[in-house]
């Protein structure tokens, strides 16, 4: 049986990889390329918006631009879900690389929520970390770390670097 520092470090750095392509629907100067990333299964889609964005932004017309989001197989894709926990939901059956779309259009106020700054998905995700040391340490971990401590695991997450 696998010890938990294996199954920890496995889920820690594991990678999903996913092809973002543009919705046929979005309005386009030229063809645009679609952009592959290996996606870390414990980060959020909204952390790796701004590079998505900067490829297609390349093709888009600008005043076609409102704010970005994503879709599987017309699902919208909640941000405030780990990648891993979107993938294992909505495609873990399905072949890789993991076809996301992108829109810039039409946002589906009735199924996602705004993401107005990554200070928000930061609030998120400290609080989802709080939570599960609750339920599994019953706050110990969370209590004994200092606030840089909380910045460095956050700063990790968001530069992808695994400590």
């Amino acid at each position: 049986m696998a010890d938990d520092k294996d199954v920890l470090r496995d889920v820690w750095f594991g990678r999903i990889p996913a092809c973002f392509t543009l919705s046929p629907e979005e309005t386009t100067e030229r063809e645009a390329e679609p952009y592959y990333l290996l996606l870390p299964r414990v980060s959020y889609l909204t952390l790796v918006t701004d590079k998505v964005k900067k490829h297609f932004l390349r093709v888009m017309k600008a005043d076609d631009v409102e704010e970005m989001w994503f879709e599987y197989e017309g699902t919208p894709l909640k941000w405030h879900y780990p990648i891993g926990v979107l993938f294992d939901l909505h495609a873990s059956n399905t072949a890789l690389p993991w076809n996301i779309t992108v829109r810039f259009k039409n946002f589906p106020e009735r199924d996602l929520l705004h993401c107005p700054s990554n200070s928000v998905i930061e609030a998120h995700f400290m609080s989802c970390i709080k939570e599960a040391d609750a339920l599994k340490h019953k706050s110990q971990v969370i209590n004994d770390m200092q606030k840089k401590d909380h910045k460095q695991l956050w700063m990790g997450l968001q530069n992808g670097k695994n400590c």
